[in-house]
């Protein structure tokens, strides 16, 4: 009797195991028929009945659910490309892939580069929390790209999720990720375009075969800095500045002479306005890039916060011995100067009419002249390359009024016109 049990047992199981790869493949070929919808509706009722399916019947499950989440060539539905990705994943869990895997990992990719599609018009949207979240996503799915996640990351702090982003921050630190990569290029000489390659051998085969030319390796810039200055700057604006500026002292204390790292550093600084602090992570910048006015540009600004205006000034033309023409620089030393016509006014507005004072006056007035004159180069510098700049275009038209220098006068209001006009 019991072994009678046994056999109804074994036969039932059999026949459960039938029934099951009957369901599968009438799945299949309603996927086939290109009712998607359908057939994620009869994958999804087997889902009770994994736990009696053998490897090789939950490969096949897995590998006809990922078909259909997946669709047809034009289903953009992150959430079912998702799904379709998630269910390709596991075929490859069951049955070590071997029937399905590798058709499986070419619909993968498919659906990937579709959700990627999707996030990158989401951004373009300026929709950034829905870019995260399929972003994301897309890591917990392929966790070895982890550019994934550095990009989720991005699109949530555009998105103002200070929270997700500090998470998503926090898992790259812990990870050690810093987005270099080497790159190898080479001009394809059929049509001029400098395309990349896998590795530097494909590089210098194709080169070599006289297909392309001009080979050339890039390593790209550490994201580390990037990184460590957002966390500072998400802690900042929690109002959390203890944990900002351990943030960075923890950054620098693994790569003190990093550059990018440097710079992050002085902007978390300059924003907690720790000029001292921001002064020294700029000058080690310097060190590296003497030549850089935008360096010296920067230290001005941050001078300027602090109030230290002959500071500042030093700077600025520190960063004009360097390029002349640079616009920024000229304008802001154009602003300073300007910004002592305040102090002549407010003396002139304190004398009286006694010979004296109307003496006084008239010197005060030489000096607010000479000053206007003094800033006249510095903003037409700053406007020859960017004339864009209504309000230095608009204070040159009134210093000049000022002056009457009415030709000059003239065509800076036909300027200003112009502009205001657009």
């Amino acid at each position: 009797m019991k072994t009678k049990s046994l056999v109804l047992a074994a036969l039932s199981v059999t026949a459960l195991t039938f029934a099951q790869k009957k369901e599968i493949k009438s799945a299949e070929k309603t996927v086939e028929s290109g009712s998607f919808v359908q057939a994620q509706t009869e994958i999804s009722g087997l889902e009770g009945m994994m736990s009696q399916m053998d490897e090789k019947e939950k490969e096949y499950y897995y590998f006809i659910k990922g078909r259909a989440f997946l669709g047809g060539e034009d289903n953009k539905k992150s959430e079912d490309l998702l799904k379709a990705m998630e269910a390709f994943t596991k075929v490859n869990e069951f049955n070590d892939g071997s029937k399905y895997g590798q058709e499986a990992t070419q619909y993968k990719q498919q659906a990937m580069n579709a959700v990627i599609s999707s996030a990158v018009d989401d951004q373009n949207a300026e929709k950034y929390s829905d870019a995260a979240t399929k972003l994301y996503k897309l890591y917990t799915l392929t966790p070895k790209d982890t550019s994934y996640l550095y990009f989720a990351a991005s699109n949530a702090v555009n998105a103002q999720d200070f929270p997700t982003a500090l998470d998503y921050y926090s898992q790259l630190k812990s990870l050690g990720y810093t987005g270099v990569e080497t790159k190898f290029t080479a001009k394809n000489k059929a049509n001029g375009q400098v395309e990349s390659f896998n590795s530097k051998q494909q590089r210098d085969l194709f080169v070599k075969s006289g297909t392309h030319e001009d080979p050339q390796t890039e390593v790209t810039e550490s994201r580390a800095g990037e990184i460590a200055k957002n966390i500072a700057l998400i802690y900042v604006q929690e109002g959390e500045n203890d944990k900002a500026i351990s943030a960075i002292d923890d950054a620098l204390a693994e790569n003190p002479d990093d550059d990018a790292l440097l710079r992050s550093a002085a902007d978390v600084y300059l924003k907690m306005d720790m000029t001292t602090e921001y002064e020294a992570a700029m000058n080690k910048v310097i060190a590296k890039d003497p030549n850089n006015p935008g360096l010296y540009f920067n230290l001005g600004v941050g001078a300027a916060k602090a109030d230290d205006m002959e500071k500042a000034m030093g700077y600025y033309e520190k960063a004009l011995e360097i390029d002349p023409d640079y616009s920024a620089a000229n304008l802001n030393i154009a602003a300073l100067m300007l910004g002592k016509d305040k102090d002549i006014i407010e003396q002139m507005n304190t004398l009286g009419n006694s010979k004296a004072d109307n003496a006084k006056y008239n010197e005060l007035k030489k000096q607010r002249l000479a000053l206007y004159g003094e800033a006249v180069p510095y903003l037409e510098k700053a406007i020859a390359g960017e004339e864009s700049n209504i309000e230095a275009v608009r204070t040159l038209y009134n210093i000049h009024v000022q002056l009457g220098n009415t030709t000059e006068a003239d065509k800076y209001k036909a300027k200003l016109d112009a502009l205001e006009s657009k």
